[in-house]
């Protein structure tokens, strides 16, 4: 089969872990006897010095007639003096809206193998967790109006969260049909004690709730949810929440992981058109060194494969390898810890990973 992908590489450490996952995509390429073409286009940081645009039309274009997007990083301490509509981040808002992309979905989870990395204690963790979440993507208070007035206490700024049930019930949808294919288990995440938006929320994800009577559901206020996160991980399966309370959560979950350098994510929309990158930003400090960890962009490679390609048992193949390389004690300086493994470079470990698949 042929496929072809956007690549948007971006900012800082994002064309070394791109060109690694585009390594790994070459390796399944030859294995499965598949083709991979690619297409580089610019956004963030690096369109803004080129075009002066986060995101120029023309790679919106090209993103949007490829079979899949796969991203880096954008961002960066030299473009943050920029107005907020100048910003590079202001590019995934572009292309999440533009692509129509509007369900993200995160995993965060424990590799036995990197069980003495979690900052949690043994006890908590027990052989690691697997939990995934489903973020809203194009709603909430990150689209909503937003502006600076004359206020009550002098000139101040707002941003407004709002939400509409067709987007509620689209994402809460994703997340129950997610559920499904797991351990039948969903935990719903928002602030209905204080917003109204969120009980909006509360009140569409009951009425889903009783078209899909196999899945185990729960409501969690989000303060709670970001206490569970480190007082039981295990608890949760799949986790659907609003754009910002999603945001932080996965963040806060990831470092529960060993490393923020291992978490991949997809954003997908009602086609199979999707956007794949890792969660972790730009590492500007570790640009250029070629010490970055390559694993978040190669898993959301496999998930690329997964879910946009429907081809799993390629992306087995490149989860499989990932977790044999960590099994093996390959580490990247970001995760040897107390291991005493030697730091391998983004090369090596790409390639390490390679020859296991």
């Amino acid at each position: 089969m042929e496929f072809h992908i956007a690549c948007i590489k971006g900012d800082g450490i994002g064309p070394e872990i791109v060109d690694s996952a585009i390594r790994v995509l070459g390796k399944i390429g030859s294995q499965f006897g598949h083709e991979f073409n690619y297409t580089d286009v610019d956004a963030g940081g690096v369109a803004i010095d080129k075009t002066g645009a986060p995101l120029p039309n023309e790679t919106l274009d090209i993103c949007k007639k490829s079979d899949s997007v796969l991203l880096g990083a954008v961002g960066g301490p030299k473009w943050d003096t920029l107005p907020g509509h100048l910003r590079p981040e202001r590019a995934l808002l572009g292309l999440r809206a533009g692509l129509g992309l509007y369900s993200n979905i995160r995993p965060a989870k424990l590799f036995k193998a990197l069980l003495s990395e979690c900052p949690l204690k043994e006890e908590i963790v027990g052989g690691g967790f697997d939990m995934v979440f489903v973020r809203e993507l194009t709603g909430g208070i990150y689209f909503g109006e937003r502006g600076r007035r004359e206020g009550k206490m002098g000139p101040e700024a707002y941003d407004t969260e709002a939400y509409s049930i067709t987007e509620v019930r689209r994402i809460g949808k994703v997340a129950f049909e997610l559920a499904g294919k797991r351990n039948k288990k969903l935990t719903s995440v928002d602030k209905a004690n204080v917003l109204e938006s969120s009980r909006l929320w509360r009140e569409e994800m009951h009425k889903l709730a009783e078209e899909y009577t196999d899945i185990e559901y729960s409501d969690m206020l989000v303060d709670n949810c970001a206490m569970q996160i480190v007082r039981n991980p295990r608890q949760f399966d799949v986790l659907v929440t609003s754009n910002m309370f999603g945001d932080i959560l996965s963040d806060e979950a990831s470092m529960a992981t060993g490393s923020i350098g291992l978490l991949p994510s997809s954003s997908l929309g009602e086609g199979t058109l999707g956007m794949y990158e890792p969660i972790h930003g730009s590492a500007p400090d570790i640009a250029g060194r070629g010490v970055a960890n390559p694993i978040a962009t190669i898993l959301s490679a496999a998930m690329m494969l997964r879910f946009s390609f429907n081809l799993a048992k390629e992306a087995d193949a490149v989860e499989n390898a990932v977790a044999k390389a960590l099994e093996e004690g390959l580490r990247t300086f970001d995760i040897v810890g107390t291991s005493g493994a030697t730091p391998l470079s983004t090369a090596r470990m790409t390639q390490e990973i390679m020859d296991r698949i």
